[in-house]
């Protein structure tokens, strides 16, 4: 990658000292390359983009379709579902009660309520709490694709603990942090997996539309 001696000088600047200084530290203190780096970092955080968002859709339709067996198709409105949701242990921990009430008081439409629910609270559904009231007799219907070898509790804990990865990853790329320390082809093939659950089509349409591995391959 070949930069010009405005770029050069410039650029670090305007991504700030305390951020670009993460770059340095791990191309030693190489300007160039350092800026190499964090121009790879962008454009691997956009290719994530598309499976991450392909994956909430994934997770959070097949998570809408297996509550409404169970509570009925106004479930966003259904005070036996409200109060059937995870309690935080800490008022300033994410709350999925009060986050669907506010979401349901503002939204017409139960697929406007699904739009607009924070990813934190499809990752909630996956608490053990749900397993008698939903997964035991909904998870392989609303995700197919998952090892059966796993069990229903085996495969709804994974997909609790791959969700919480998987929004930690989406949370710093949206917050334009560094993912070059990760290990982004685990990362990749974690989302792949969940939409493989839901749909082996769909894990197989990403994996061709996808750009991640093309771009961890050639890392500067």
């Amino acid at each position: 990658m070949v930069f010009t001696p405005a770029e050069l000088h410039d650029l670090p600047g305007v991504i700030s000292a305390p951020r670009f200084a993460t770059y340095l530290q791990a191309t030693g203190n190489d300007r160039a390359r350092a800026l190499a780096l964090y121009e790879w970092n962008l454009d691997l955080s956009a290719a994530f983009i598309v499976p991450l968002q392909i994956c909430e859709v994934a997770v959070r339709n097949g998570v809408a379709e297996a509550i409404e067996k169970v509570h009925g198709a106004t479930w966003p409105w259904s005070n036996g579902f409200l109060r059937s949701l995870p309690r935080p242990k800490r008022a300033s921990d994410y709350n999925p009660e009060s986050d669907l009430r506010a979401v349901a008081a503002r939204q017409p439409t139960v697929g406007k309520v699904v739009a607009e629910l924070k990813f934190a609270f499809w990752e909630k559904i996956f608490t053990a709490g749900q397993d008698s009231r939903i997964w035991k007799a909904h998870f392989t219907t609303s995700f197919p694709g998952a090892p059966p070898a796993l069990g229903v509790a085996g495969a709804r804990a994974k997909a609790y603990d791959d969700l919480r990865a998987i929004r930690a990853l989406r949370n710093r790329i949206a917050h334009h942090e560094p993912i070059f320390t990760r290990d982004t082809v685990a990362d990749y093939e974690m989302v792949r997996e969940l939409i493989a659950w839901r749909s082996p089509v769909a894990a197989r349409w990403v994996n061709r539309k996808q750009g991640v591995l093309a771009l961890i391959s050639n890392r500067p």
